[in-house]
């Protein structure tokens, strides 16, 4: 936490990565930010007490550039941070399907970059940050950025090949469990519950399921079993799921976000 740390392009993810490490214990006085709109880095200051500046002003001045723009605006930001980035400044992306490679391309050579893929429970402390070492990376620098990340949930080490895949898993994954809520909340509705009813049952129910899987260290096999009595209830429902395709429909669209994340590594919008 000696080391100043600059958050570029702070979005709700930057924002949500910088408040969690101010609650870590951060201070104010070693982070940076920047934002595309005036407005935007006011608030930001205003917010957190951090320094507003350009992006090539926090590429002087920070240890740790950490770079949250969207996937088809990493390039320009990369060619305006260039000639202000030197060599031994660790830069972290947090942009999806963008190997470590394109940045080890347009900065200065040898310079250390890790590719990182949280996804939005960092904005309530519950994120799942997957890590990955470009060529130049040491594991001081891996350990730098899980304690940055860890400030905002858990962090997983994986070998960048395996990137694609836990972006379809893990940085797209909310939104998966937000559609299934989703779904049961309407058949809450058709099966005569009112809305708000429906969403705090299902809500609960998700969150329980979830501790459980973390906390009991069972299979997912074994807890389903449990609740899966003979000629009961939920064999009837697990039928249905089974029916409709509901496992391969899953398989299916985890597939194509790991192809998507495949796409945008080579620049198609």
């Amino acid at each position: 936490m000696t080391q100043t740390v600059a958050v570029l392009g702070t979005g709700k993810i930057g924002e949500a990565l910088l408040s969690g490490m101010i609650r870590g214990g951060w201070p104010a006085s070693k982070l940076l930010v920047t934002a595309r709109r005036p407005e935007r880095a006011e608030e930001l200051t205003a917010r957190y007490g951090v320094e507003a500046v350009s992006n090539a002003e926090a590429a002087k001045r920070a240890d740790t550039l950490i770079l949250t723009v969207k996937p088809q605006d990493m390039g320009k930001l990369l060619d305006e941070l260039a000639p202000h980035v030197p060599a031994d400044r660790l830069v972290v992306s947090g942009a999806a399907g963008v190997p470590t490679s394109f940045f080890e391309e347009r900065l200065a050579p040898g310079a250390p970059v890790v590719r990182v893929m949280t996804n939005t429970p960092a904005l309530v402390d519950e994120a799942m940050s997957v890590i990955s070492a470009g060529s130049h990376a040491t594991a001081a620098h891996l350990r730098h950025t899980e304690e940055i990340f860890g400030a905002v949930g858990k962090t997983l080490r994986v070998p960048e090949t395996q990137q694609d895949a836990a972006t379809a898993l893990s940085g797209s994954g909310p939104a998966y469990f937000y559609f299934l809520v989703e779904a049961m909340t309407d058949a809450g509705i058709l099966l005569g519950l009112p809305r708000a009813q429906a969403h705090e049952l299902i809500v609960q129910a998700a969150i329980g399921a979830a501790v459980m899987l973390r906390d009991s260290g069972e299979h997912p096999v074994k807890l389903r079993e449990a609740v899966t009595s003979p000629a009961g209830t939920t064999i009837n429902a697990i039928v249905e799921l089974e029916k409709h395709g509901v496992r391969a429909a899953l398989i299916a669209a985890l597939e194509a976000a790991r192809d998507r994340s495949r796409e945008l590594a080579t620049g198609n919008s």
